[in-house]
């Protein structure tokens, strides 16, 4: 089990696969490498480079005030230096996007580019409220298969997913254990989050500007209740170099493996490449 130690002292898991360019593949909030699963075929010639990061999947919990964008970006410059890795490409999926941004403003040097999956420098209230309601809380569903049929009709901004996708994806997303399912993540997490909502909005704007330069990709969902279209919109008005897409059909996140997400990456991943 491939494993470091951050400079705080700290245990994370990560996986490291294939050979080529290397893509750093950064999660959402809550979940870890395995958030990647189903693109991760579509990729050819990359070296896939997964974090899970701190109090998430199979890496060590730490005090939750750590549990931020600007450690948790930390980190994964950390990974970067134990793999011996001068550069990579980022592809960041929600959170992971907001700390490629981070990066971008701070170590843009370490950067190839950046894919940012649903994910911009303006987040919709009304996702952020979707995510308050969820995060640090084990379900109510007690197995994997209960959590699947439920998920199905709860996630109204996704169309035709077929069950085996909801299963697979809850399986992903909750432990299956004698009590019931539970959450694979430090449930402190909430903590960070809320106590970091209690401050006034950052602009995140100069932190998308900060991707100046750097080959860029955006994949929204089209039906994303975190990324909004006028967002979207005054993304690609500023960078018209972007490579944008729309999955329709799909809300916050895209899978990635949906055929308007893949276009985009193997666009992007094209202007990498010498």
């Amino acid at each position: 089990m491939p494993r470091f130690f951050t400079s705080d002292g700290l245990s994370l898991h990560y996986t490291d696969e294939g050979a080529g360019l290397p893509v750093l593949c950064l999660a959402g909030l809550t979940r870890d490498g395995t958030d990647f699963d189903y693109v991760a075929p579509h990729l050819e010639a990359v070296r896939l480079i997964r974090l899970d990061y701190r109090g998430r999947g199979q890496s060590d919990w730490g005090p939750h005030e750590t549990y931020q964008i600007p450690i948790e970006g930390r980190d994964a410059i950390e990974l970067l230096d134990h793999l011996g890795i001068e550069k990579a490409a980022v592809l960041g999926t929600s959170r992971g996007g907001l700390i490629a941004m981070v990066l971008a403003a701070t170590v843009k040097d370490r950067l190839l580019g950046v894919a940012l999956n649903d994910i911009g420098p303006e987040i919709a209230d009304a996702g952020l409220e979707v995510i308050k309601n969820y995060l640090g809380r084990n379900p109510v569903w007690k197995t994997h298969q209960e959590a699947a049929e439920k998920r199905a009709a709860v996630m109204t901004a996704f169309e035709d997913v077929p069950a085996e996708r909801w299963l697979d994806e809850v399986k992903r997303l909750y432990i299956q254990t004698r009590e019931g399912l539970r959450i694979p993540y430090d449930p402190k997490l909430r903590d960070a989050v809320l106590g970091a909502g209690a401050q006034p909005a950052p602009d995140l704007w100069p932190l998308f500007e900060a991707l100046g330069g750097l080959p860029l990709c955006a994949i929204r969902g089209a039906n994303s209740d975190l990324l909004s279209p006028e967002c979207f919109a005054e993304m690609k008005r500023r960078r018209p170099d972007m490579v944008a897409a729309e999955v329709p059909g799909r809300g916050h996140i895209p899978f990635l493996d949906e055929p308007e997400a893949l276009d985009a990456l193997t666009r992007w991943l094209g202007m990498l490449r010498p």
